[in-house]
């Protein structure tokens, strides 16, 4: 693709420990296949998929590589701060190369963190919808930005930003070098996942401002004169959310007090790494958690969403169940656990969709308002979540 130029249970995404957790998940994902695992010399599997979307419009997508001169790098500040984002929209036709899933260098590290002999370039094997590179449907489509839990890269949420733009929106999936096992420029240059190592008292509230900060350079050259997208001119800046999944769903909640251009945030099963203030927090915010004991961090920090609210509880789910994980390892025959794995993108698919036709369209949307026969292993908590607890 051509570049543009006893204790409640905190969700912990970077200590040693839990990147050591997350990579022995992901191996099971990458390994596991009907059978047996794979070899190096063996062909990468069986084919990897991931569900079509379900909305009316052809899904395009381009790379975006972004140079924010005016700040250095948080994790190496001799280098100004880049960024690599993949933008997925709605397109004129749905004809075109297909756009591939990562590049072979981020699925290398992927696999390499493993510590097992599956072939590097198997996450390139995953087949998507989108087109590259394809025109824009004309429009003034509202924008939606996609931040990735830590560790891991953009790719990850593709089965979720390719709903959305089906459905009329504009997604911006952000990479945050550095604290990802690897994002990969134009060059051929890939950034390791420094942050893994570095992991202490204080990381998670650098990497939460580091990212709104991503993300606030990001809106400036979509938005500014400086585009750095000729699509850019679609969107409409005065309909923006910012979506995240674990880390990056606490960075999602940063940036709603820190940018004023963002109107909405969803949390996908992240701890709120850095505490919001009683009221502090006056635009729509949707928790969505997995199954598991609530997490301290929002019980802790409901007082302070003082706006439009909602905390979903996803039976049957894990921390992976958001992201495209689940998917990719139930075909590489893993078994998925109580939810089924097509389901449990099905599930983030609808509520998130949900979520921000409401704020960005003004849409009704009954399914964050309580019970649905349709999804009955999600509970809606609209008001004071948990009272019992402290």
């Amino acid at each position: 693709m051509t570049p543009h130029t006893a204790q409640p249970r905190t969700r912990q995404p970077g200590r040693p420990a839990a990147g050591r957790a997350l990579a022995v998940l992901l191996l099971t994902l990458l390994m596991l296949l009907p059978g047996g695992a794979v070899s190096a010399r063996t062909p990468a599997g069986p084919a990897l998929a991931l569900p079509a979307p379900t909305g009316r419009h052809p899904v395009g997508t381009t790379w975006l590589h972004l140079t924010d001169h005016g700040r250095a790098d948080p994790w190496r500040p001799e280098l100004p701060r880049e960024l690599m984002v993949s933008v997925w929209y709605p397109a004129t036709r749905a004809a075109g190369p297909p756009a591939p899933y990562t590049t072979a260098g981020v699925s290398a590290r992927i696999v390499a963190a493993t510590g097992l002999p599956v072939p590097p370039e198997l996450l390139t094997t995953v087949r998507t919808t989108a087109r590259r590179d394809v025109p824009v449907r004309p429009g003034r489509w509202p924008l939606v930005v996609l931040s990735p839990g830590f560790s891991l890269s953009r790719e990850s949420l593709t089965g979720l930003a390719e709903e959305l733009a089906s459905q009329g929106y504009v997604v911006a999936g952000v990479d945050h070098p550095y604290e990802a096992y690897g994002v990969e420029f134009p060059d051929g240059r890939v950034a390791d996942c420094l942050a893994c190592d570095a992991w202490g008292e204080g990381t998670a509230a650098r990497v939460v401002a580091g990212r709104a900060a991503d993300v606030a350079y990001l809106l400036d050259r979509l938005l500014g004169k400086r585009q750095a997208w000729p699509g850019a001119r679609f969107v409409d800046p005065a309909r923006i959310a910012m979506v995240g999944h674990s880390i990056g769903g606490a960075s999602a909640v940063h940036t709603l007090r820190s940018d004023r251009r963002v109107d909405a945030a969803a949390v996908l099963d992240g701890t709120l790494f850095v505490p919001v203030p009683a009221g502090a927090v006056d635009r729509p915010v949707l928790l969505v958690g997995a199954d598991r004991e609530p997490d301290h961090s929002w019980v802790r920090d409901w007082p302070g969403l003082a706006g439009w609210k909602r905390w979903l509880t996803v039976a049957g789910t894990g921390h992976m169940s958001f992201t495209d994980r689940p998917v990719l390892g139930a075909q590489l025959g893993l078994d998925p656990g109580a939810v089924p794995a097509e389901r449990q993108l099905l599930i983030t698919r609808e509520y998130v969709t949900a979520f921000v036709d409401r704020h960005l369209r003004h849409r009704p949307a009954p399914l964050l308002d309580g019970a649905r026969p349709r999804f009955p292993e999600v509970t809606v908590t609209a008001g004071a979540p948990h009272p019992d607890r402290s």
